[in-house]
């Protein structure tokens, strides 16, 4: 599994320095790195919040980070099916076609 670190730096770095350093250091290297839940909860709860949210410009990145942290296309397809009825059709079928991708 690969670090998260820097990669706030790589994508918002030259517009918002501070934000890019918040998120490297406390997003990245504390939050996801604490141990009361593995990396795999964490990004399924991640894809979760971003889907219910329908924040699917984020999705992308999570899914592909999900995938190094242990889930499977088959498990994110089936929470993305059970979120279809908590946080809407259009979202789920949305990220399902984001899943196809990655």
């Amino acid at each position: 599994m690969t670090s998260m670190l820097g990669l706030g730096q790589q994508a918002f770095g030259q517009v918002a320095p501070k934000f890019a350093e918040v998120t490297d250091k406390v997003l990245f290297g504390d939050i996801w790195e604490r141990p009361g839940l593995s990396k795999r909860d964490r990004s399924l709860i991640t894809v979760a919040t971003l889907l219910s949210l329908y924040r699917l410009e984020q999705l992308p990145f999570h899914l592909a980070k999900a995938l190094e942290n242990g889930l499977t296309r088959e498990e994110l397809a089936e929470a993305v099916t059970h979120l279809a009825f908590y946080a809407g059709w259009p979202a789920a079928a949305s990220a399902l076609g984001l899943i196809e991708k990655i």
